[in-house]
């Protein structure tokens, strides 16, 4: 089963970053399993547009911004369009690898001690470019394997200490409500979820793994898979963190801490364990995916280990740790890539709907009317949560 996986784990380990962990945290302290079902949607509607992505990798063995550049004839709305994904993409990747690195560095400090907390983000970068520099894709795709059964294992343990209520959880699930000042974590969670880079990470990696228009089963069954264990995560940080009686809580270490006098330091060891792989999982992915974007953008068609592709990853490498290093906090940077990233799933989404229509593209592997449907309501979805949070960054709400 593990050869069978492939994109779909780096898809998956992208998603699970410490946003995503701390956004599900706060979702399960503030309110319980009631915002389970938020998460469910997140996850369907991850698949949708994953599935699509990859398909469109296989059919074509190009990357989504070079079928968007193909099939985009008008000059200036092509070049237009390019660069808001180039800049969204770059600077958005290059503002959140420091909290990557840093929630990355939260795991450490629970297993390890604070004594070394200084020389950490140096660590966890050190070992970030080793894997990017010296691994190839299928080298990447096996630690990632590893790293998120870890990071699943240790999350869904730390929920089963907790013994939920059964029922509470279903009904969470499948009976959606949304609680008073709800609707911003609802946005939080789908948010972290549904990422626009990953869109552009899959239809690249696709096409390093399988390159026959036959093996698009496989990929279909490895998105499915990979994005269930990623929800699953998702789902048991929201079930642990509604065990806990204090509303302060923050991140994931503070749950740890306030789930210690249940369960012992294995919450903790758990949560702690948890945090390093989620972390450094996206450390990885996000540069990954800010290189694929460029290759994609500028045509460059470059390998792995081409010195342009790894200049653009090094460089959002380097970001990272310089930001958490120096205790540089780019706020107006992230409120940035927050509000274009808010603009860039709708316009990703469409364009993706668009070009996995198209004959001239896909031929008979083009989108049926089911999943033109899914995809239409999940554009409308993220156009309604998008102008939400782009509206209460910038303090109208």
């Amino acid at each position: 089963m593990f050869k069978k996986l492939g994109p779909g784990v780096l898809v998956a380990a992208a998603f699970i970053g410490p946003g995503t962990v701390t956004a599900c945290t706060l979702a399960g302290v503030n309110f319980g399993f009631s915002l389970l079902w938020a998460m469910l949607l997140s996850i369907i509607a991850t698949y949708v547009l994953q599935e699509m992505s990859a398909r469109l990798g296989i059919v074509t063995q190009k990357g989504l911004a070079n079928i968007i550049k193909q099939e985009l004839h008008n000059p200036w709305m092509r070049n237009s369009v390019i660069a808001l994904i180039f800049s969204a993409i770059i600077i958005g990747n290059a503002s959140y690898e420091a909290g990557n690195i840093g929630g990355a560095t939260l795991g450490m400090e629970a297993l390890f001690g604070l004594t070394y907390s200084n020389l950490y983000p140096f660590i966890l970068g050190g070992l970030a470019f080793i894997l990017l520099y010296l691994g190839s894709y299928k080298s990447l795709e096996k630690v990632f394997i590893v790293l998120v059964l870890i990071m699943s294992l240790s999350f869904v343990m730390t929920a089963i200490l907790t013994k939920p209520d059964m029922w509470q959880l279903i009904k969470g699930l499948f009976m959606p409500t949304i609680p008073e000042k709800g609707i911003l974590t609802i946005i939080a969670l789908v948010g972290t979820t549904v990422v626009p880079y990953n869109l552009f990470l899959h239809a690249a990696l696709v096409s390093e793994k399988w390159k026959s228009k036959a093996d698009i089963k496989l990929a279909k069954r490895d998105t499915l898979v990979s994005i269930i264990l990623g929800g699953l995560v998702s789902v048991s940080i929201i079930i642990s963190a509604a065990a806990i009686n204090s509303t302060e809580i923050n991140n994931v270490m503070d749950m740890a801490k306030a789930l210690e006098p249940l369960f012992g330091s294995a919450a903790l060891y758990f949560l702690g364990i948890g945090m390093f792989a989620a972390g450094i999982t996206s450390a990885i992915t996000a540069p990954l995916a800010a290189a694929y974007v460029a290759n994609s953008c500028f045509g460059w068609n470059a390998g792995f280990k081409d010195a342009k592709f790894r200049m653009i990853w090094i460089m959002i490498l380097i970001l990272g740790v310089f930001f958490l290093s120096f205790g540089i906090k780019p706020i107006e940077i992230i409120k940035f890539a927050q509000i274009t990233n808010g603009l860039l799933l709708p316009i990703i989404a469409i364009f993706l709907l668009w070009v996995v229509n198209r004959v001239g593209v896909m031929g008979k592997y083009k989108n049926n009317m089911m999943q033109n449907i899914f995809g239409g309501l999940i554009i409308l979805l993220s156009i309604l949560l998008g102008a939400k949070s782009i509206l209460t960054v910038i303090g109208f709400l």
